[in-house]
């Protein structure tokens, strides 16, 4: 079980969150959005009206704890111990991170936490999943800040068909020239909204673009993915386009990662930076990551979850098809970045390539900081680092270098978390039911379903 009963006082709660609706009701607000991420990386909601606010923080929000194990088609399926009619949770929003939405006038948003009708955190809310690993980290003297890079490519609306929104050449600026209206709308409204965005730029794939935002504590960058993605869909929609944050929106072609930059300190030193091991890694940084690496394949079940993730996941495309490491190595799973010289101390991290924003950003946090536990307190060494393209080297040179080419399908990377017991045990009976029943029932989903047809499929559930 992850966390504490209900957090705070209720009194206090609800009188904070009348004070907070009456401000947000002179200012024009009428709803709240409460979202939250399910098993399968939708991002599904409830509302309240303003005046409700207090009320859903007192007692929070009901849903059903069926959602645990819906699909992306919205069919459900069923585990060891969920799935069924039966049950009720409350969501209950986190008012530290109330939001006014500058894209969707008159709607505010705050994301939940999940807790049973007596007010006990519910085992497979992922959210609290995150909060009880960066609390273990913190335990054990270690302070994790994480990041998703987020890819989307923009389409034409009033078509499920993809119809790029933009024309031009890979990181073009006839992409930003063509589109800068929405480009200053959505930086307009990140900016409003508090998020701390570092780059955007057009990127590889037909209309496809990326926004960097800062890193920070890993409950909040969660949040953050969440709401940076909330917000290009609602700029898009306002200029007639869509978004689609899918692994593959065109099959065969370069699809959308998800990134993930982490690093840890350990009072207030940054680890990733002034060791005596390769590039200035300190030995709790080489564990941390080595811990990651050993658990790369069962990772992607969790950070790369989606049939169509696998069509992303390919060698020589930069999406980090083989567990392995290396200084600045686009290809590797693992790259290490130390930054320019004179920063190294703040901007050393290790962004993690193989994942994408088909996942739970809960989820993958928290399971991140579960890999890299494990491997510092079992004091874990890397391997070599790699240079160049790992897709150049035959079967039997992997081999001798350590290299594994990472799980070709979501069936494998799920037989990899299945077994995977330092996952397991982090995540929980639950939850880990949870995810194991969803990632089979996709992969069966789309057993025998073409390329084509599984990018078209989840092109805009994403």
């Amino acid at each position: 079980m992850f966390g504490d009963r209900m957090r705070g006082d209720p009194a206090e709660r609800a009188a904070r969150a009348g004070d907070l609706a009456r401000k947000l009701r002179e200012d024009g607000v009428h709803g709240i959005v409460l979202p939250y991420v399910d098993t399968a990386g939708v991002t599904r909601i409830k509302t309240v009206p303003t005046a409700r606010l207090a009320h859903a923080a007192r007692w929070g929000v009901g849903m059903s704890p069926v959602f645990d194990v819906f699909l992306t088609d919205d069919s459900i399926t069923s585990g060891g111990q969920l799935g069924g009619p039966d049950g009720d949770l409350r969501l209950v929003p986190d008012l530290d991170r109330l939001t006014v939405l500058a894209a969707q006038p008159g709607w505010a948003w705050a994301p939940v936490d999940r807790y049973s009708q007596a007010g006990d955190p519910w085992p497979a809310c992922q959210r609290g999943f995150a909060r009880a690993m960066t609390r273990q980290a913190a335990e054990a003297g270690l302070t994790f800040k994480t990041a998703i890079e987020v890819e989307w490519a923009l389409g034409r609306a009033g078509t499920d068909e993809f119809v790029p929104a933009c024309t031009g050449p890979a990181y073009g600026a006839t992409r930003l020239i063509e589109l800068s209206d929405y480009a200053r709308d959505l930086l307009a409204a990140l900016d409003a909204q508090g998020v701390a965005v570092e780059q955007f730029h057009p990127e590889y794939a037909d209309a496809q673009f990326e926004v960097s935002v800062a890193a920070t504590d890993p409950v909040a960058a969660a949040d953050d993915s969440l709401l940076v993605r909330h917000t290009i869909r609602a700029v898009a929609h306002r200029h007639g386009l869509r978004a689609s944050f899918s692994p593959s929106v065109l099959a065969g072609r370069v699809g959308n990662g998800g990134h993930v930059h982490l690093s840890a300190a350990r009072d207030g030193r940054n680890l990733f930076s002034g060791g005596p091991g390769p590039h200035g890694l300190t030995a709790e940084a080489q564990a941390a990551a080595a811990g990651i690496l050993e658990l790369l394949p069962a990772l992607l079940a969790i950070g790369a979850p989606s049939v169509a993730s696998y069509l992303r996941l390919v060698p020589s495309h930069w999406a980090g098809a083989y567990a392995c490491w290396g200084h600045e190595t686009r290809e590797a799973a693992l790259r290490l970045v130390t930054g320019d010289a004179g920063e190294q101390e703040s901007a050393a991290n290790l962004e993690v390539k193989c994942f994408d924003l088909a996942a739970n950003p809960y989820l993958l946090f928290g399971a991140l900081i579960a890999a890299a536990l494990d491997g510092v307190r079992r004091g874990l060494l890397l391997p070599p680092p790699v240079t160049g393209d790992p897709a150049r080297f035959s079967a039997d040179e992997l081999a001798e270098r350590g290299i594994r080419r990472m799980p070709a399908g979501l069936d494998e990377a799920a037989r990899a978390l299945s077994v995977a017991r330092p996952l397991r045990d982090a995540l929980g009976d639950m939850l880990t039911d949870a995810v194991l029943a969803v990632r089979a029932a996709e992969a069966q989903r789309f057993r025998g379903v073409s390329d084509e047809d599984v990018a078209a499929a989840l092109r805009w559930v994403y």
